[in-house]
């Protein structure tokens, strides 16, 4: 009996280290839908996992969102583009390692028919006041993501408040946003990447692009450990290193969708 007893003690611990293991080898990324719906991350992960080991489970929610995970110490690490918004996540104390990683551009897409005129016009806040001006539908995330924070300063910067008749706020991802907008023939913001992802599914598109205050970085920051003991800090800072390195970042700036680049690699050599 006390054999038997044993012998199940140390089972128990040898499956308690196993799955204490796996949990070492596994990183919780909360990301963008942008990453997400681009296919950037299907493209980088199995590369990562190859290179070293760990496997990313990434949960894509918006940046607003995915700054709350790592507030909560529910995640390991972050990769979001709202450069105010992570400024205050690491100035709070809750996250580590700050780094640039890359950056695209938003821009604005609407109806073949552009019936707000603004194709020709290269001032953001001027189409944005010029479609407000005409009640015409903008769809917007609603969501408190990267690219809602950037269309709400859009709007700040026009001096108009975004709740004429045919503004709605939906509450949803990139993806179901364009989908809207294309069915409801509206307007919207979007990043680039996930416009060029879902392009030939949408009977929409691009009416302003180029403008400078349409510039889109991301940044990748690690929760800190200080505050959240249980994070996989190593685990995080082995994705960061390697995402900043030159093969991750030749990757990013070869990956394509329907022959165009994404996004631009721009870590700074570390």
């Amino acid at each position: 009996m006390k054999l038997l007893k044993t012998t199940l003690i140390v089972l128990a611990l040898a499956s308690s280290a196993a799955i204490q293991a796996a949990e070492n080898m596994t990183v919780r990324l909360a990301t963008t839908t942008s990453t997400y719906h681009s296919g950037l991350l299907d493209y980088l992960l199995p590369e990562f996992k190859k290179d070293t080991g760990y496997t990313v489970a990434v949960l894509a929610a918006g940046t607003g969102k995915s700054l709350r995970m790592g507030e909560n110490g529910d995640v390991d690490l972050v990769m979001t583009h709202a450069p105010e918004a992570e400024a205050a996540f690491v100035e709070k104390g809750f996250g580590v390692l700050p780094r640039k990683l890359m950056y695209n551009d938003f821009v604005i897409v609407g109806p073949k028919s552009d019936p707000a005129d603004i194709t020709d016009i290269k001032d953001a806040t001027k189409a944005l006041k010029t479609i407000a001006n005409d009640n015409e539908t903008f769809v917007s995330r609603g969501d408190d993501s990267g690219t809602h924070i950037k269309e709400l300063d859009l709007w700040a910067q026009t001096k108009i408040e975004p709740n004429f008749g045919g503004y709605k706020a939906v509450g949803q991802g990139m993806g179901p946003t364009l989908n809207m907008a294309s069915e409801l023939q509206a307007y919207t913001l979007t990043d680039r990447g996930t416009w060029l992802a879902y392009q030939n599914k949408l009977d929409l598109k691009i009416v302003l692009q180029g403008d400078s205050r349409l510039f889109n970085p991301y940044q990748v920051i690690l929760v800190n450990p200080s505050r959240y003991p249980d994070v996989n800090y190593q685990g995080a800072k082995s994705f960061s290193d390697w995402l900043v390195n030159s093969k991750a970042q030749a990757m990013i700036n070869d990956y394509k969708r329907h022959g165009e680049q994404l996004f631009v690699a721009d870590a700074i050599a570390q």
